[in-house]
């Protein structure tokens, strides 16, 4: 049975992905709800956020024992395509920043465009209501992403209580960061994080397909930490492949 006997590069593997990700992703609705907070009121803001939570929990009770009754190795097969998916994407993105071709992500940015959004709403509007709607909906849809990853990572491995644990550790964090550091997001390293997270997803991606097809993996889950290396490694060249392409733009990143 897969992961019947607990194997240590397994689990960081499993718990480091699904941390770095849920941190990726609750920075993201914290900056949210801060412009939201500061700009429209705490009360409505916090709301929002909590009726999100509780709907994302829903989620959760509902879908979650769902996908431990799907044969296993189906169950392998799917998720590790979804992951591959999911983890192109973020490399992608996080190698075009990390070469200069696309801009970095700046939480205090974001936070600043999304205050100016909200303060040029017409005095009529209902603040309360649309502090609320921008507060779930941030929050939901960034929320949406860890429930998926929980769950698929979570169910695949049948550690699916450790990919909920290391989700809602990352969530407490940010909380905490987040309260101490208010608007100062832009410190937390998240486009390293991304690059991470894209890394750990391709690799979980690549080790589930190949078990859903039956592939029999040189040292079992070992092969998790020997897959980390070799994406890493990939994806560092890819970045100074594309650095060394686009040389001005690399110049001007340095400078």
């Amino acid at each position: 049975m897969f992961f019947a006997s607990s194997v240590p590069s397994g689990v960081v593997v499993l718990v480091g992905a699904v941390f770095l990700a849920s941190c990726v992703e609750m920075v993201e609705a914290l900056t949210i709800v801060l412009a939201v907070g500061h700009t429209r009121g705490w009360r409505a803001a916090l709301q929002g956020s909590a009726v999100a939570i509780v709907v994302l929990a829903a989620l959760v009770a509902s879908f979650g024992p769902a996908l431990v009754r799907v044969p296993l190795n189906e169950l392998r097969l799917i998720v590790g395509a979804v992951l591959l998916i999911f983890g192109m994407q973020w490399l992608r993105k996080a190698i075009l920043r990390a070469s200069g071709l696309k801009a970095l992500h700046d939480e205090d940015a974001i936070y600043r465009e999304k205050v100016a959004e909200l303060k040029a709403l017409d005095a009529s509007v209902n603040l309360d209501r649309v502090a609320f709607v921008v507060a779930f909906k941030g929050v939901f849809l960034e929320g949406l992403e860890v429930v998926i990853l929980v769950l698929t990572l979570g169910s695949s491995a049948h550690r699916l209580g450790l990919a909920a644990v290391a989700a809602a550790a990352a969530v407490v964090l940010v909380g905490v960061v987040g309260v101490v550091v208010a608007k100062q997001l832009s410190k937390v390293p998240e486009n390293a994080m991304k690059m991470s997270v894209g890394v750990l997803l391709v690799t979980y991606g690549t080790f589930w397909t190949g078990e859903g097809l039956k592939v029999k993996w040189p040292g079992g889950d070992v092969m998790l930490a020997a897959f980390v290396g070799i994406y890493a490694v990939v994806t560092w060249l890819l970045v100074l492949v594309v650095r060394r392409e686009n040389p001005q733009v690399s110049a001007e990143v340095a400078a």
